[in-house]
């Protein structure tokens, strides 16, 4: 297939703020081999978008041009070699970039047919956080049925996806949030403990109720070390963002005495090998929990394409509880 198509994509020009953002055309190119483009019926907007917009985290080399990191839509077009998938076939995935889009570029080992139990729209907000939740809880963290699950921001789009996920796979989880609202959000998602970092003491809540076995945290600063004081004995911390800023000052000897394990990953730059093989574990292992209605996307709010500066003004503001969309 030799056909070219025009897209809107979002790029920020000049880093700063919601209003650096910009909507632009232009030209795509038919789908190489491996690759499959997808026509966008939303697009999720994650804090990585954030970090990028304001000039902080490029995109990896190869990435599709513009903003946007998940999307679902309809299979729009085929590459050489790509086979399971059907023109016009609802799918969901992660893309490396240009996600913010009417037609999105990913490669085949990421997208996913979106399961039957998921609205179409909604499917946008699964897979950037079902991804690193998968990746970093079950495999860098190997949380076990029965052991002690901790995430902090529990109301995000990352948190909302692990309360459930690790509830699913028969976790005691707690969470923390920053209102009342956000904390009686986490425990209809099924959150054993909450509690409120701006009111509780959540270092001694999390202590007497048993500590924690596995924590996945975003906020990093002096959160750090609060962490390894909760971990319990074999514990591992699993670090993938850090909101409060990434340079610490802990004292390791605790980590030492309780052989904890901290440890940290990020996503968006591995290889098309790592994101397929990590794709069929999802596939495998959480698809069957989504189908069944134990996990699902919880969304806040969606925008037009064409609103993206009000997401992102939304995101920004972290008032939001699940996920944010763009809609094109």
């Amino acid at each position: 297939m030799n056909e070219a198509f025009t897209t809107r994509i979002v790029t920020a020009p000049q880093p700063g703020g919601p209003q650096a953002l910009s909507v632009e055309e232009i030209t795509l190119d038919p789908p190489a081999r491996g690759e499959i483009l997808i026509r966008v019926v939303a697009a999720g907007v994650n804090r990585p978008d954030v970090i990028e917009r304001m000039g902080f985290y490029p995109p990896p080399p190869g990435a599709p041009k513009g903003l946007g990191l998940e999307v679902s839509g309809a299979v729009l077009a085929l590459g050489e070699g790509v086979n399971g998938f059907d023109i016009g076939q609802q799918v969901c995935a992660l893309v490396a970039g240009g996600g913010y889009a009417d037609i999105a570029r990913a490669p085949a080992g990421s997208v996913l047919p979106v399961p039957e139990s998921v609205d179409f729209v909604a499917a946008a907000g699964l897979p950037e956080t079902v991804f690193t939740v998968w990746t970093n809880v079950f495999e860098a963290g190997a949380l076990k049925p029965g052991e002690r699950f901790l995430v902090h921001g529990g109301s995000s789009g990352i948190g909302t996806t692990a309360i459930q996920m690790a509830k699913a796979h028969g976790a005691v989880v707690i969470a923390t949030a920053g209102t009342p609202d956000k904390c009686e959000a986490c425990r209809r998602l099924g959150a054993d403990h909450v509690f409120n970092y701006r009111e509780d003491d959540w270092v001694e809540g999390v202590k007497v109720s048993g500590g924690a076995d596995v924590i996945l945290d975003m906020v990093g600063g002096d959160y750090v070390a609060k962490n390894l004081a909760v971990l319990n004995r074999f514990g591992r911390l699993v670090q993938i963002a850090f909101l409060k800023g990434s340079r610490v000052e802990v004292d390791l000897m605790g980590l030492m005495l309780k052989r904890q394990t901290l440890t940290g990953s990020t996503l968006r730059a591995r290889s098309h090998e790592e994101k397929a093989a990590l794709a069929q574990a999802v596939r495998a292992h959480v698809w069957p929990w989504v189908e069944a209605g134990k996990v699902r996307p919880l969304i806040d709010s969606t925008f037009a394409l064409a609103e993206v500066a009000k997401a992102h003004e939304r995101m920004d503001s972290m008032a939001h509880a699940g996920k944010i969309l763009l809609v094109p």
